[in-house]
Order: structure tokens, then sequence, then C-alpha cells
């Protein structure tokens, strides 16, 4: 995208006066981004859209996704609503000639990532997906430790962590994410972006094995108590095989750990990365790198530079989830800088869910599933 003389017209669809993602990682970002404007957004109706509009001083309001993408005063729609809506949504604005960004997931499952990735070479626009982990200034840090041999030849990675959500208590707003067919899952979300930015670190999976359990098919709603059922899988345990032929594990949990609730090592021939954060949304998460090699005996903190905190307008969200948006939002602007991984658009998100995908065949059918390696 460019925006050399007036700024990128952006409609989020998906912005409630009621609070939500949206409202604590789009809006911060894009208003501190001189070449965004953020111009229109829809919500669930007519009187809720005006809500929105009036709490945020967004100019136009509209009750509906389909009005939004009509519009001519909008350049970019901004998809940011529950996983479910996101084909009719995107399709929307795919055949109206807009550029579009979809929070992940792309899709409710493969055959919707399919058709979505197809939709989109076909509209010939430009298309982004929210897998802001990999703009995260502690993830490209780790990215060139790797590519400058710091641990030399990479043997093995693993990593834990904690979902956060899927525990033993939801939160009512949460309460669609309790149903595996809505899309919305531990696998999908928490686990999809953190696999996203390992891949963009040390490379893509070439064969996966998998173990998915229900291990708490009824959980509790905050505040009430109330019972629910629960069908997503709150343990996942992976491993696989990456391109360089170091060997991959993951193991992520439901709910929150008292222990351990992310931890990445990176071990190669010549040194160690060990990389902590405060849960297994490495979207969000603050992180706290640390290495050592040679003859160093233990790992210590390596600082982030400052070079990767490289969009001055974002430095008072140092910290918070909407940094890592701004930055990707940024770099949709200007293109990545030199080294940088692209932006990921639909064919990156497609090849994404396809891992996902062979990761839930690996587990139904207890064999390990090879991947194709092209989009």
């Amino acid at each position: 995208m460019n925006s050399t003389t007036t700024p990128v017209r952006v409609g989020l669809v998906g912005l409630s006066a009621r609070g939500g993602w949206a409202p604590h990682s789009h809006v911060p970002a894009l208003a501190r981004l001189d070449g965004y404007e953020l111009r229109a957004l829809a919500a669930s109706g007519e009187a809720s859209a005006r809500a929105a509009g009036e709490k945020y001083g967004v100019p136009l309001a509209f009750g509906s996704a389909a009005d939004l993408v009509r519009s001519d005063e909008v350049d970019l729609v901004v998809v940011s609503v529950r996983v479910p809506l996101h084909r009719e949504v995107i399709l929307g604005a795919l055949g109206a000639g807009k550029a579009v960004l979809s929070e992940w997931p792309l899709g409710n499952g493969l055959a919707e990532a399919e058709e979505l990735a197809a939709a989109a070479e076909q509209a010939g626009v430009r298309t982004f997906a929210g897998l802001q982990a990999r703009s995260a200034p502690a993830v490209r840090f780790v990215r060139d430790l790797v590519a400058d041999g710091y641990v030399g030849e990479v043997l093995s990675t693993s990593l834990v962590a904690s979902g956060r959500r899927w525990g033993p208590v939801f939160e009512p707003a949460g309460e669609y994410l309790l149903d595996r067919r809505n899309g919305g899952t531990m696998l999908t979300i928490p686990f999809g972006h953190t696999v996203d930015a390992v891949s963009m670190v040390l490379g893509e999976f070439t064969e996966v094995s998998a173990t998915l359990a229900t291990r708490r098919p009824v959980v509790r709603e905050e505040g009430t108590g109330r019972r629910a059922a629960m069908t997503v899988d709150d343990q996942i345990a992976v491993s696989g095989r990456l391109e360089s032929g170091a060997v991959a594990s993951a193991h992520f949990r439901g709910g929150l750990s008292r222990g351990t609730n992310f931890h990445w090592e990176i071990n190669g021939t010549d040194g160690d990365l060990v990389i902590t954060g405060d849960s297994g949304h490495l979207q969000q998460a603050a992180l706290t790198v640390r290495g050592a090699r040679g003859a160093d005996p233990a790992v210590r903190e390596l600082p982030v530079p400052g070079r990767y905190f490289d969009v001055p307008a974002l430095d008072d969200l140092r910290g918070l989830p909407a940094y890592n948006v701004g930055a990707q939002y940024a770099r949709m602007l200007a293109g990545p800088a030199e080294g940088d991984a692209p932006v990921p658009d639909f064919t990156h998100a497609l090849r994404r869910q396809r891992l996902l995908d062979a990761i839930e065949r690996a587990a139904a059918t207890g064999t390990r599933v090879a991947l194709r390696q092209t989009p």
C-alpha cells in the first residue's frame, strides 16, 4: 500500500462501543500512524454503529458490513469480527474491489481459507492476514540471531505454552470460543499465531504428528458458575520436522499454569536461545529473550536492540497488544525493511491453515502427515 499523498481510508468491521479486541488494538494503532485514517466502521446494527462512531470519533458508521464495503470513502476493509462471519465480509469486500486485512484465522476451516485465497487472487487486490506476532520486535530479533548464526546449526526447538482461555472458567463474551464448529479455538488462535512466528524464525514444517484432547468437557461461566459444554481441544501436543531437518515440539495447555505460561527454546550446535512470556498468545505477549553460546555456562538476558522498535509513533504502546498490530500496519504501508519477511497475505494465511489442518488429521489418524511446501 502507498500513502505518499493521502492517508489510506480504513473501514473497520466489528468495532463495538462495548469493547473487545478492535478498540484495544486497531483503534489506538491507527490513531498514531499518519498514513491511515479510520474513516468508517460497521457494527451489528445501526444503533450499535452510531454508538461506536460517537465513542471513537469515526465519521462514517454503517449498520452492516455490506454498506461499508460499498462506500467510496473506504480503501482498506479491516475484518475484526468472529471467525464464522469472516467469509461473508471478506467476499463482499473483495467483490467491491477493496484491499482487505483479515484477523487471523482467515476462514472457519481449510475449505473457507482456500475459497477466500482463491477469491482474493481473482479479485487482484492486496490482502493481509493479521498474523502480527511476526512483527513483534522480540520475534524479529530472535529471527536475526538465528540467521546470523548465534546458535550455530539449529538442532531442535521446543515450546510449552498456555492458551489463557479454554481453562476451567470462561468469560461470558467468550462462550462462542467453546464450540469447535465456530473456528475460534486454541489451535487456530494462540497456537496458530505462535506457530506462524516459529516458522518465520526457523522455517516451515515438513511433517507433523499430533495428539489433541479435550480434558475439560464441561467448564463454568465466570461470575455465575453456569456450566457449559466445551468441545474445543484444550491440550495440543505437536511434534515434527522443519525444512532444515531440525526437530520441533510444541505443547499448548488450556487456561493458565501456576508454573510456566510461555517457554520457547532453540537449541543449536553452538548455543541456545530461550524466549519466555506471560502466555501462549505470542502476538500479544510481553517477551524476554535470553541466550548463551560457546563457553557461556548459563543463559543471560539479551535486550532487544532499539532498532527493532522502528515505528516511533507507536512508542507509547510498547508492551501493549496494539504495538504489534500497529507495527504490522506500518509495514503494510512502507513494505518490509531489508531482511524482514513480507507482511502475510491470504496466500500465506492459507499455508498456515493447511498446517493446522495437517495437525488435526495427524491427531485423528495417529499418523505422521507430510506437508506440501507450495502454498
